[in-house]
């Protein structure tokens, strides 16, 4: 059973610190990116790949420390992804940071991880974050990529609507959630012809 908590963070009202700079350490960061363009990242590795160094020259919210990690990093930091090829200094680092209260993401090794990065499905303001408890990142992507294509591309002028709706509303927040569900019905109705 998934009994992970679905959560949407503003990571640019956070410090958040990727160790690794490899290709892993990439894929972290283009994720964090890609979800968040205003994130504050730290980055800290030995070695830093050309595609990191060149995210780093084009965003000023990024911070890049060519060393080994050292555990005085992780002051002043909120989240840590941990991605070097070191799994027992990725084990340790996790440690240290659970130690300070930070919650952890550990590449590839989901039982030390506080938190896992879902697979992402963007569609203007709409995002839907897919979780498979670090089972199965390959059928997360495949899921992602059925939604992408199941869902229009027009979500956001329905999504605008709405929201118009919402703020013309006069009235308390349980009648505003009953009258937008009212309004809204008719998307979970079921249609003749259509039930399985």
């Amino acid at each position: 059973m998934n009994d992970l908590f679905p959560i949407f963070i503003k990571l640019q009202n956070l410090q958040t610190l990727i160790v690794g700079g490899g290709y892993v350490g990439l894929e972290k960061i283009t994720a964090v990116l890609q979800n968040s363009p205003l994130a504050n990242v730290t980055l800290v590795s030995p070695e830093i790949r050309p595609e990191i160094r060149e995210l780093a020259a084009s965003n000023s919210r990024i911070n890049l420390i060519e060393r080994k990690f050292q555990d005085v990093d992780l002051a002043g930091k909120d989240l840590v992804l941990v991605a070097t090829n070191d799994k027992e200094e990725n084990k340790r680092i996790a440690q240290v940071a659970r130690e300070k209260h930070l919650l952890a993401n550990v590449a590839d090794t989901p039982d030390i991880c506080d938190f896992y990065l879902s697979s992402v499905v963007r569609k203007g303001n709409l995002k839907v974050a897919i979780s498979t408890n670090g089972m199965s990142p390959t059928f997360a992507k495949r899921l992602k990529e059925v939604l992408g294509e199941a869902l229009p591309d027009n979500l956001e002028t329905a999504m605008e609507q709405l929201k118009a709706v919402r703020d013309m509303l006069q009235g308390d927040f349980a009648y505003k959630v009953d009258e937008l569900n009212r309004i809204t019905s008719v998307l979970t109705e079921k249609k003749p012809g259509l039930e399985k």
